[in-house]
């Protein structure tokens, strides 16, 4: 049986890179479709009736919801030659503890790009870029978060360097003055052609922003 894989997707999206890039990475044939969050599929409502959020991987008809769940399913689903996650139980455990780290930047960047003025969006920033702070002193002086090894914390993390540009545009400030390493980091992504081809150009994310706000009442 051939599988059918499908991914429902919105191309500036952070969270949805990441299940592309993993199925880039395990080499996985996928039917990958754009999504209209301000008129969402029946498609997307009926695969992902809790959230009716992307991204949603759909395996042989079986949808997986979450970003980070759905990168662990690939990797145990089709383990190949190329693991994602650690074998050691404690490795594994780690990695899992920085996605979800990664994953709580989030409200600070909420606060930083849409809506929040004055004082509320300098501390979203001031959080942000302390908890980036975080993530680079696991980094350390590695290729990447698992040592030589490209995985996990990588593709949770590298789906926000295609925003980079935009938060620094609003927020005034520069990641790579703040975060050297990280951005070092991100290059070294940028040379695998399964973050390459699954990253949006981050000068057209820029520009979408006054129209996501729009869209969203936001002046």
């Amino acid at each position: 049986m051939v599988d059918e894989v499908i991914l429902l997707g919105y191309w500036p999206s952070t969270f949805g890179v990441r299940t592309r890039i993993a199925l880039e990475e395990k080499d996985i044939k996928f039917d990958y479709r754009e999504q209209d969050l301000f008129n969402k599929s029946s498609l997307l409502l009926e695969m992902n009736p809790v959230h009716k959020k992307i991204p949603v991987l759909i395996h042989n008809g079986k949808p997986v919801c979450e970003s980070l769940i759905q990168v662990e399913y690939i990797d145990e689903t089709w383990p190949g030659k190329i693991p994602l996650l650690p074998s050691d139980p404690y490795q594994r455990a780690q990695a899992k503890f920085w996605g979800d780290f990664i994953d709580k930047m989030v409200p600070g960047l909420v606060r930083l790009m849409w809506g929040a003025k004055g004082e509320e969006q300098e501390a979203g920033k001031k959080e942000f870029i302390e908890m980036l702070k975080t993530v680079e002193s696991e980094l350390g002086d590695k290729t990447y978060f698992g040592g030589e090894a490209f995985g996990y914390v990588d593709i949770a993390l590298i789906g926000y360097y295609c925003w980079f540009d935009a938060f620094e545009k609003y927020g005034n400030f520069s990641i790579e003055a703040e975060c050297p390493k990280i951005i070092a980091w991100a290059k070294s992504c940028m040379k695998r052609d399964s973050v390459a081809k699954s990253l949006p150009d981050s000068e057209k994310v820029t520009e979408l922003v006054p129209e996501l706000k729009k869209k969203m009442g936001i002046e």
